[in-house]
């Protein structure tokens, strides 16, 4: 895939592909998809990363509490999205013993209960022994500091999952969070905030592909304000 033919892609086919590049948002790709025409990867990606930077603390809140428990219920029913699926398995979730499996149950709830919100780690960046240490370290952070670490993780996903479908995935070049806090990214949040002129859908609880069947209404905010109420 290319940038031009992203740029020619109309709203439902953009929302079809892009729409869990942050997990379970599709409304975030689909208030992206209005301010195309996107200069390249990076550009596409910035804004993506400046409309959760947009939002108020409990909209992103709402796309923390979108992932899923690493290890959880979702891995064990099947039901997980096809990308998360593929990165727990890269880190050796899916394969854990009994204990192991019963540890990160116990360390995710006391996670949840802390913070009201689940642990989010970029799997495929960390491995099965990994993953229960940053947990439990991360159980001893401040709240205000956890919110912007497990933000910064989720944009790594992001990172990778755009970078799968652009045909570019480098795990080894992953920036740190503060690479994706520049001068462009902040124009394009005060782009989201000040145009509010993207097309997005009313109901976030939908899967991309029927967000792709439908009309889009009118407004940015109303993808932002979707999100905040998850």
């Amino acid at each position: 895939m290319d940038i031009e033919k992203v740029n020619a892609m109309d709203f439902g086919e953009f929302v079809d592909v892009f729409g869990n590049v942050i997990e379970k948002c599709p409304l975030i790709a689909a208030a992206v998809w209005s301010q195309r025409p996107f200069s390249g990867l990076e550009d596409l990606e910035n804004h993506f990363f400046a409309f959760i930077d947009a939002l108020p603390r409990s909209g992103q809140e709402g796309i923390l509490r979108c992932h899923p428990d690493l290890a959880g219920r979702d891995l064990q029913r099947g039901t997980l999205t096809p990308e998360s699926q593929r990165e727990q398995s890269h880190a050796g979730l899916t394969s854990l013993d009994a204990d192991d499996r019963l540890q990160l149950q116990r360390l995710n709830a006391r996670y949840r209960e802390r913070f009201g919100f689940p642990f989010v780690l970029a799997a495929r960046l960390s491995d099965r022994a990994a993953v229960p240490r940053e947990l439990a370290r991360r159980l001893h952070c401040q709240p205000e500091s956890e919110l912007r670490t497990a933000l910064g993780e989720v944009k790594k996903i992001g990172h990778l999952r755009l970078a799968d479908l652009f045909g570019s995935a480098n795990p080894a070049r992953v920036e740190p969070p503060r690479a994706w806090e520049s001068e462009k990214q902040q124009v394009a949040s005060l782009s989201l905030r000040e145009r509010g002129q993207g097309r997005v859908l009313e109901d976030s609880s939908e899967d991309s592909g029927a967000l792709a069947a439908r009309r889009p209404a009118p407004d940015v905010r109303r993808a932002q304000d979707a999100i905040r109420d998850k």
